[in-house]
């Protein structure tokens, strides 16, 4: 494979047109002439399989700059269905019934329409579920691009008539060839040495048409000699680092964030705290997905680590940005070091998986109140032993349903406080055993 964006042919006069960008100058005219995506177009290929039959839907997710729009645009040529192009942020519903009647009318002459819709994750849900009738009755093949997880941002109703694709940040090689590409098109070399060049492209954090903005900025420079890396940060200025507070950047950090807690790195923790923080994260949802790291990872090892968190957070209301900061600073530092155990998160979830699988079934009636004589007549409380009244405050009856074959959720670790939780546990479940509660399995 060449270049993302591979020389598209010269101009009609024969030579490169100065005014138009060279990002679009250097568009790809076929799938080949991509590059980045070679898990997606190379031989064995999704994409290349995908065209060997009939085109489906599509939802291609990923970064800004690694060919999202060329890619839909040649699939629509090698498919040949017309191509029609919308963005969420301009597009209203009245645009799209005319966007889907005029496809209706270009399908009853013959011609498929492949709808390439940029940041459809900007739509509502009730406008993604407008789509469904037109892609199910083949009115429309729908190419979605979002730079956000579309597990989170689409419906999935959406989902499952449309096949999800990820596409990659370019890499330092890559830069390198479209840098190449942009220099045969341009008929000159880069007035940069080899640091310099590369921390262009560095700057450039995988986004090819920012690589190419860079470039024809530094061309316009006409400098005499080589620029060194130095030179070329005044003149350019670093980029800032890439996050969005509402999209995938945001969860990645907050993934980087967690992990760092749940494997006891303190240091990690701290800078992924920073790296937020210093890209405007709201401090309170970080006190609150701190406080959600001490319920999951922590848990009962340590009973004290959900107080903390409740604690910086409160903290952080009464002091604010950014004194209030080092309050959950502190408190991410203290989930670090804590015993960690995941127990009460797994037993909660095994729970609730068996209760969704066995929800019509109803208690054992002797736990059961009963507040009227027909209640009592059935059985409703009949047999029920009051645990205070037993000489060790325990009865050892069974609880679950009926039938239901005891399950076990709750498996203490052998780390911090669940230690002696699980001692009491064991003593529970010995008793039980000697009273030969109904249900035992």
């Amino acid at each position: 494979m060449a270049d993302l964006f591979d020389s598209a042919g010269p101009p009609a006069n024969g030579g490169p047109n100065r005014d138009v960008p060279l990002a679009d100058r250097l568009r790809p005219t076929g799938l080949d002439q991509v590059i980045g995506q070679g898990h997606l177009l190379g031989p064995d290929g999704a994409l290349t399989v995908m065209l060997r039959g009939t085109l489906p839907s599509l939802i291609l997710w990923g970064p800004p700059g690694v060919g999202k729009t060329t890619i839909a645009r040649l699939l629509a040529d090698r498919s040949g269905l017309h191509f029609v192009q919308i963005s969420a942020i301009f597009t209203g519903v009245a645009d799209l019934r005319k966007v889907f009647e005029t496809a209706r009318h270009r399908r009853a002459n013959g011609q498929g329409t492949l709808l390439f819709v940029d940041e459809i994750h900007r739509f509502n849900k009730a406008q993604q579920d407008g789509f469904l009738p037109h892609m199910e009755d083949g009115t429309i093949t729908l190419v979605g691009a979002t730079t956000e997880n579309p597990s989170f941002e689409l419906n999935a109703a959406l989902m499952s008539r449309a096949q999800v694709l990820v596409l990659q940040r370019l890499t330092l090689r890559d830069m390198e060839l479209l840098t190449q590409r942009a220099e045969k098109e341009l008929g000159a070399k880069l007035p940069l040495n080899g640091e310099a060049r590369e921390a262009m492209q560095e700057m450039a954090d995988g986004d090819g048409r920012a690589l190419l903005n860079l470039v024809e900025q530094v061309a316009a420079w006409g400098a005499a000699k080589p620029v060194d890396r130095d030179t070329l940060a005044t003149r350019l200025q670093r980029r800032a680092a890439q996050y969005d507070k509402s999209g995938d950047s945001h969860f990645n950090l907050i993934s980087a964030l967690h992990k760092s807690v749940r494997g006891s790195d303190p240091d990690a923790a701290l800078y992924w705290l920073a790296r937020m923080l210093k890209g405007g994260e709201d401090p309170r949802y970080l006190a609150r997905r701190v406080t959600r790291m001490a319920v999951e990872d922590i848990g009962l090892a340590d009973p004290q680590a959900q107080g903390i968190c409740l604690q910086a957070w409160e903290t952080f209301e009464r002091l604010g940005s950014p004194e209030g900061e080092l309050a959950i600073a502190n408190a991410v530092v203290y989930l670090a070091l804590a015993p960690k155990s995941n127990a009460a998160y797994a037993a909660h979830k095994a729970a609730m998986r068996q209760a969704g699988e066995t929800g019509s079934e109803p208690p054992p009636k002797h736990i059961l109140n009963a507040p009227t004589k027909m209640m009592k007549e059935q059985g409703y409380g009949s047999g029920y032993a009051y645990d205070h009244d037993q000489t060790d405050g325990f009865s050892g009856q069974n609880y679950f349903p009926d039938g239901l074959k005891r399950p076990v959720y709750y498996v203490p670790v052998d780390r911090g406080f669940e230690r002696e939780l699980g001692r009491r546990l064991d003593w529970f479940v010995e008793q039980r055993a000697k009273r030969g509660a109904k249900g035992n399995g």
